[in-house]
């Protein structure tokens, strides 16, 4: 299919999906690694804790969440009488997948007296399990606010845990899961890359690895890496993270020039994709509208367990 035949049947598409929107009071939030057809459409467009404070708001019957399953399940957590679709329920993400529930609870009976902080790239049954849950945007925020003698578990992503010690100070005990995503990226291409541009500003999530962090002129969330780019005086960035986040930051530096870091197989993308978060479409976000499936349904009383720590993550306000 070629560019202009994509573009006409997403428009098509898009006239559907707002006329059944209207239809339905439904509210469609989507994350900055969706493709940029469904970034345009939605009503909401943010990171993961962007998104967590839209569902928690939203006066909307049903909300249409077009990222990956554990943020669809985090939009019913907080919206029980909600429906809540995701347009793939096979869109899982790798990071959550990192940290069975079973094993986990033996690495937390291990552990006792420990606080635990999870990573919001996790699944319902370790939210279910943690203290608070974090983000990327409140994650050093929330860590600073725990009393120093307190012991801390820090999971699933064994990254980002690194470089939040290495902020705080912190002996933080670490989960070892990451995202095949974010340890896809090749610091013999990225460094090659910049010999290329060497006035580009390296930008990185933290949740890549720490040879990768050690390059970067900023490390943030997509949102903070986003306000980065649109307020640096520099006109160059090489950004390590999903490619997706390059739609949006697009759109507000049309001046700028924005590169992909490359990733290790990169034979015919020099980009890093996460293949849960493009397993959405246009439409599948149709067809999930239409047809009311597929929903995502929760244990109640699993419910009621991780809303506690989510709650507690929402009371805290990333840095502006």
């Amino acid at each position: 299919m070629n560019t202009i035949e994509k573009t006409v049947i997403n428009t098509s598409l898009s006239e559907k999906i707002n006329a059944l929107r209207k239809e339905r009071n439904a509210v469609i939030l989507a994350h900055y690694y969706q493709e940029p057809a469904i970034q345009d459409i939605a009503d909401y467009v943010g990171d993961s804790l962007e998104l967590a404070r839209w569902a928690a708001t939203t006066n909307a019957d049903v909300i249409v969440f077009a990222g990956v399953l554990f943020m669809a399940e985090t939009a019913k957590i907080l919206n029980p009488t909600k429906t809540v679709l995701l347009p793939d329920m096979k869109a899982g993400c790798s990071l959550s997948d990192s940290c069975p529930p079973t094993e986990f609870r033996a690495f937390l009976d291990a552990h006792p007296n420990h606080i635990v902080i999870s990573y919001i790239n996790c699944s319902i049954e370790i939210k279910a399990m943690s203290d608070i849950i974090c983000t990327s945007s409140n994650a050093e925020q929330i860590i600073n606010s725990i009393p120093k003698e307190q012991p801390i578990i820090f999971a699933p992503d064994k990254n980002l845990g690194a470089y939040l010690a290495d902020k705080t100070g912190r002996d933080l005990v670490l989960w070892e899961g990451a995202c095949m995503v974010h340890e896809a990226f090749s610091i013999d291409k990225l460094l090659d890359l910049h010999k290329e541009f060497p006035n580009a500003d390296i930008i990185a999530h933290p949740e890549s690895e720490a040879h990768v962090l050690k390059t970067a002129s900023f490390i943030g969330s997509t949102a903070a890496m986003i306000r980065y780019v649109n307020d640096s005086p520099n006109d160059q960035f090489i950004v390590a993270t999903e490619a997706g986040i390059l739609h949006r930051m697009k759109q507000d530096v049309l001046h700028k020039t924005l590169i992909p870091a490359p990733s290790v197989a990169d034979n015919t993308c020099a980009c890093s994709e996460c293949g849960y978060m493009k397993m959405n479409t246009m439409q599948k976000l149709y067809l999930c509208l239409k047809n009311n499936k597929p929903e995502i349904i929760l244990d109640e009383e699993m419910r009621k367990r991780a809303l506690i720590p989510m709650l507690r993550c929402l009371d805290y306000k990333p840095k502006p």
